[in-house]
């Protein structure tokens, strides 16, 4: 018998709970999307520029960028964010616990971006890119799920794990290797889930569950 709205409500409160860092970023992205959207597009530009990974700002405030870079969604819906965190980033939390997942989310967003910017530099490098591609706008939150949506594999059951990181695959490789119009980004994601991958020991400590956010998950281990 499906559960009534009165019952499903605790499990919602439960689930969130249980994801302390996913929901408290998702906040943050709320809060800054609102910000971009009462700018007028030109400072608009001008303030996402500033906290790009781009390879200018990443010459001269490396740090800087890749935190705040983290916290800003080029002006794009909140909504689709808070879906993809509740579907991914959440039961990650839920499973490894917040330390091991935010490593991951740092390594997937840190090592993509400095890789993809590294394979740009190289490009601008041999005429393969303008010289103007060193101020391109990069803000975004999309290397640190797809690390995350990577990571998720060693926690579902066979032989859904299989199916799932197919899917996967797809999602992120198949841009990178067929598409005429590839970009560094897509680089980026694609390493993003290659480095979620390499954080198996990280799960090693964690039993494979269904991911649904209608079953209470068990304390992280």
């Amino acid at each position: 018998m499906p559960a009534r709205p009165a019952h499903l409500w605790p499990r919602a409160k439960t689930y969130v709970r249980q994801a302390p860092g996913t929901y408290i970023w998702l906040a943050a992205l709320f809060v800054t999307t609102v910000a971009l959207h009462h700018m007028t597009p030109a400072f608009e530009t001008t303030f996402l520029r500033r906290r790009s990974t781009n390879l200018h700002e990443l010459s001269q405030n490396p740090v800087r960028v890749l935190v705040a870079s983290a916290f800003w969604i080029d002006g794009s819906s909140w909504w689709p964010y808070a879906a993809l965190y509740t579907l991914f980033h959440a039961p990650a939390e839920h499973r490894l616990g917040t330390p091991r997942w935010l490593a991951v989310v740092a390594a997937s967003h840190i090592l993509a971006t400095l890789i993809s910017e590294g394979a740009l530099l190289w490009a601008i490098h041999h005429g393969h890119a303008p010289t103007s591609a060193v101020n391109t706008l990069d803000v975004g939150v999309s290397y640190a799920l797809a690390g995350v949506a990577a990571v998720l594999t060693y926690l579902i059951p066979s032989p859904w794990r299989y199916a799932y990181l197919a899917a996967v695959l797809t999602v992120y490789g198949l841009p990178l290797l067929t598409g005429t119009g590839r970009t560094f980004t897509d680089l980026g994601h694609a390493t993003a889930v290659l480095i979620g991958l390499c954080c198996r020991p990280l799960t090693r400590a964690t039993a494979p569950v269904p991911l649904t956010p209608c079953r209470k998950p068990p304390p992280p281990q």
